[in-house]
């Protein structure tokens, strides 16, 4: 609740932008960060400036070429984004992140359990790879995800959105063995009812369904902990639609997100 204590926590006030991180948050990410070649010439610009510009980005959904000019040429903050983006640095810095906070928490770092669900977002004209929902009567992709019992994000898809939900999670089933083998199972609505889903994995897929006299909008056991991250993470406007023209762009920052959002908790609670 949004209290005067709350309020007080959360509070960014004392930084120069309220996307940076501060001197708690990035002793957490530091050691998780590619380390600098020994090779060659040194780097100009602190990995902190440049992962201060990413995040900036990400939270006010500027375009590349507005950025500041408090932080890196934005060619510069770019490049490194998609070196982070092409070697799953985002992907892995959020797993590490994900292990951390759950030790925080007093849980196991790998989860046995997890929920999937996905979201569908509206394209713009960068262009790349979408499809129409005619469910949701929307142009554009679809985001889908998995997450621990307390909504953290463990994996991430995205894919046009003509892509049925039965048809999407197979894929994303299958990337999580690798790093979360321990899984065993999922809580699903409806839509993954399909003998292909169960049939994917060795994950055992329970479905959650609706109340017999469901009318309106009703929270379901389980299931509104995937809703309530996917809300955490449009909390960043950059999400708000998917402006990426490619689809390891809108990953990434899907996965950049999820990394601050856990980065932010594992400090306030240290």
């Amino acid at each position: 609740m949004w209290n005067p204590t709350a309020r007080a926590l959360h509070s960014r006030a004392g930084l120069r932008y309220g996307s940076d991180l501060t001197d708690a948050e990035w002793a957490i990410v530091a050691p998780l960060l590619p380390r600098p070649c020994d090779r060659g010439r040194r780097r100009r610009w602190h990995w902190r400036e440049v992962l201060d510009a990413i995040f900036y980005v990400l939270r006010t959904g500027c375009p590349w070429r507005f950025l500041p000019d408090s932080f890196p040429p934005w060619r510069t903050v770019y490049r490194w984004f998609g070196e982070l983006r092409d070697s799953d640095g985002f992907e892995g810095l959020n797993h590490h992140l994900v292990q951390m906070d759950r030790i925080r928490a007093g849980r196991e770092p790998m989860p046995s359990a997890a929920v999937i669900d996905s979201q569908s977002v509206k394209t713009t004209e960068a262009g790349g790879l979408r499809g129409y929902d005619a469910g949701k009567k929307i142009n554009g992709r679809k985001r889908h995800a998995m997450v621990d019992t307390d909504g953290r994000t463990l994996e991430l898809l995205v894919h046009p959105a003509d892509l049925q939900d039965r048809d999407g999670a197979v894929p994303l089933l299958k990337m999580s063995r690798g790093r979360h083998p321990f899984v065993n199972l999922v809580y699903a609505d409806s839509a993954y009812s399909s003998a292909r889903v169960a049939m994917a994995t060795s994950i055992g897929i329970e479905i959650v369904r609706k109340f017999a006299d469901q009318t309106g909008f009703v929270v379901h056991p389980r299931r509104w902990v995937v809703e309530r991250t996917f809300a955490w993470l449009n909390r960043n406007r950059r999400l708000a639609k998917d402006f990426e023209q490619s689809i390891r762009s809108a990953t990434a920052f899907l996965y950049a997100a999820s990394a601050m959002m856990i980065i932010r908790r594992l400090a306030r609670y240290a």
